[in-house]
């Protein structure tokens, strides 16, 4: 357990861990109430409403976040969060003001989403990369799984404090309140010691600095693959709020506290996933495309649950296999790449995960409204299904991976990948060293028994000289 909460240790990621849990909470709040507030406030449970303002708080993302990328390698970081942060937090209380004083319409609620989407995708990438500036380069994969678990401690409080405000207090206040919890990161960020980050050299302002991420991801097949995986993913699987406010009100008719509920109990596994991650030493690409069917399996199970109830208790499966997915990718891709150019490649990780968004969000939220919520769901089940065994294929051919079965104990399929097959390699050309070196040791102790014989070969007896009587 003291492994899990190393990075902790250090005080500026200590402010980040606590801080990012108030505001994230606030944010989590927000994500909830603006669903319902289309869903059934604004629309007559209006699924596709619910994906359009999903789709246009995503949007900004494919546009913008390659530039926040090239920001965050030439600026401070927490310079720009500190304007983000406060943009944040001011549309949150103005979309708040818009529906205490019953001003707010679908349309507007599409506005504020835009704006607010455009304003996170200049957030993302240095808040991403902020982490590893907080603590030492060894503690990273710690502090990236911390991480993780902050935010789903937040997914864990925000939607069940939600619902219980929206059944309250209405939808307004949530807004409000989301907008003050950006102040907690504000007060943590003014609160860091500047002697104690660990800072990356700021770049230069360069032509073609996008396109040079661009290059180095494409040479870089691990990185292609975690980026293919994840997005397809992310684009028709990641839709929970969506899928998780039509099974709650069209098939299972429940309100808002129920459907606030189902976050929470997500987040049960999610927090789980993101602790056994802070656990891990390294993240590999076979990790990332393990969970991913994991996910695929949870996902499908999770569609066809009959119950209110056993719907929810397998959200917790499906929270589990998302975050050990989402933690994976992170760790595996900043781990991996140079600090001068990682917050271009964070970036461009995040316009395919979350850029996705807007693309697959309204597709889902179509199949919800028209064919089935349950489809909604199993639509993003198949295709995770299909592109983690298409990846597995796919590294089979041209990476040097195999599978190895065995029947008879667990696991019964053990994927060899290059680390593996590395490893196994320079074993055995020790074992080869070693059997080499015995043998010659041998040959040599052979050589010299054998010269010790022939020096002992009898000499003749020796004749008596005539003096002798």
């Amino acid at each position: 357990m003291k492994r899990t909460f190393l990075s902790l240790k250090f005080y500026n990621y200590r402010l980040w861990f606590f801080t990012a849990i108030v505001a994230n909470t606030g944010t989590w709040m927000q994500r909830v109430a603006q669903d319902w507030l289309v869903l059934t406030e604004l629309t007559d449970n209006d699924g596709f409403a619910v994906g359009i303002t999903t789709g246009l708080q995503f949007l900004p993302l494919l546009l913008v976040t390659p530039y926040a990328g090239v920001l965050a390698d030439r600026y401070d970081k927490r310079k720009i969060m500190y304007v983000t942060q406060s943009l944040m937090g001011l549309l949150a209380v103005g979309l708040g003001a818009l529906v205490l004083t019953d001003h707010a319409t679908v349309e507007l609620v599409y506005v504020f989403a835009l704006l607010l989407g455009t304003v996170s995708a200049f957030d993302t990438p240095p808040r991403q990369v902020f982490v590893s500036e907080l603590v030492p380069p060894k503690y990273l994969t710690n502090a990236i799984g911390l991480n993780s678990a902050s935010f789903n401690s937040a997914r864990l409080l925000g939607p069940a404090v939600a619902g219980l405000l929206i059944a309250a207090v209405g939808t307004g206040w949530v807004f409000v309140i989301n907008g003050i919890s950006f102040g907690a990161t504000l007060f943590g960020l003014m609160l860091m010691k500047s002697k104690d980050f660990y800072m990356s050299t700021p770049q230069p302002r360069e032509k073609g600095q996008i396109r040079q991420a661009i290059s180095f991801v494409r040479h870089r097949s691990d990185i292609v693959v975690i980026m293919v995986v994840a997005g397809i993913v992310s684009c028709l699987g990641l839709n929970f709020q969506l899928t998780s406010a039509t099974m709650a009100s069209e098939v299972f008719n429940k309100e808002a506290g129920e459907y606030g509920l189902l976050g929470s109990i997500m987040a049960i596994g999610s927090l789980t996933g993101a602790l056994m991650a802070a656990r891990r030493s390294e993240s590999r690409v076979r990790l990332v495309v393990i969970a991913a069917f994991g996910f695929g399996v949870a996902a499908g199970v999770n569609a066809m649950m009959p119950t209110y109830w056993a719907y929810a208790i397998s959200c917790i499966l499906v929270g589990y296999s998302t975050l050990t997915l989402l933690t994976s990718a992170n760790m595996a891709i900043q781990t991996s790449v140079d600090p001068a150019i990682r917050g271009r490649v964070m970036a461009l990780y995040q316009v395919v995960l979350m850029g996705s968004t807007p693309i697959g969000a309204p597709i889902v939220g179509w199949i919800s409204e028209h064919i089935d919520p349950r489809w909604g769901i199993g639509v993003g089940a198949l295709a995770a299904l299909v592109v983690s065994v298409g990846a597995l294929f796919w590294a089979r051919k041209h990476w040097d991976v195999k599978f190895e079965y065995n029947l008879r104990q667990t696991p019964h399929v053990t994927i060899i990948g290059p680390a593996e097959h590395a490893a196994r390699r320079e074993a055995a050309e020790a074992e080869k060293q070693q059997r080499r070196k015995k043998e010659r040791t041998l040959d040599a102790t052979t050589q010299e028994m054998a010269a010790l014989g022939s020096s002992a070969v009898a000499v003749p007896p020796r004749t008596a000289s005539p003096e002798e009587p």
